[in-house]
């Protein structure tokens, strides 16, 4: 008997011991951070059967990112900019700021996202970080363009075109460039008067 009662206690120790184990890995593997940059790609492909006249062909299905990822992105990046900017750790700050900007252009939250790419713009000039400057402006007049606001678009474009040659950036000058081209045509199409033709002598007897 003596001998059952230690196997029995011996069991539920053993299972105990796994439980607990099991759900200790379990959280390590889904963290908050963990959880958002399994789901951070901008699309999520699935497979969709379509039925074809001779055979099944395999088409992808492409869905784009969540709002709630996106806004549990949000949030982890508005804790990360609070504790760098408190700790006064600016170059990591201004990433943070970027970052954040661009979760907002997802969510088509324009203002929040112009907002928080001033500020980023701010502390990679003072932090002498050119390439990130430089990526902002371009940023920074994708919103502007969205907004309407193609004039100041184009000048933030100007800008960066020119920190980029100044620095031998000649791909990122380059591309730029184009930028500003397709901002230029697009400027153009949307200035552009409507056509107005006269009324002939017969659409003016109709109206009499």
């Amino acid at each position: 008997m003596r001998y059952r009662l230690i196997i029995f206690f011996c069991a539920i120790s053993f299972s105990a011991s796994a439980q607990w184990w099991h759900i200790h890995i379990g959280f390590r593997k889904h963290p908050v951070l963990a959880q958002i940059k399994l789901s951070k790609p901008n699309s999520v492909s699935k497979i969709k059967i379509a039925a074809t006249p001779d055979n099944f062909s395999v088409q992808p299905i492409v869905y784009a990112e969540s709002t709630f990822v996106l806004e549990a992105e949000e949030a982890v990046l508005i804790k990360m900019v609070k504790h760098n900017m408190a700790w006064r750790i600016y170059n990591v700050a201004s990433y943070n700021f970027s970052d954040l900007a661009h979760v907002y252009m997802k969510l088509h939250r324009f203002s929040e996202a112009k907002w928080y790419l001033l500020q980023s713009n701010t502390l990679s000039r003072e932090e002498n970080d050119d390439k990130h400057t430089i990526d902002n402006l371009v940023s920074l007049a994708e919103v502007k363009t969205d907004i309407g606001d193609t004039a100041s678009a184009r000048a933030d474009l100007v800008e960066a075109r020119n920190l980029a040659r100044a620095r031998g950036m000649q791909q990122q000058t380059a591309e730029i460039e184009k930028k500003i081209s397709l901002l230029d045509q697009y400027k153009a199409s949307i200035q552009k008067p409507e056509p107005k033709y006269a009324e002939t002598a017969e659409d003016g007897k109709k109206d009499l």
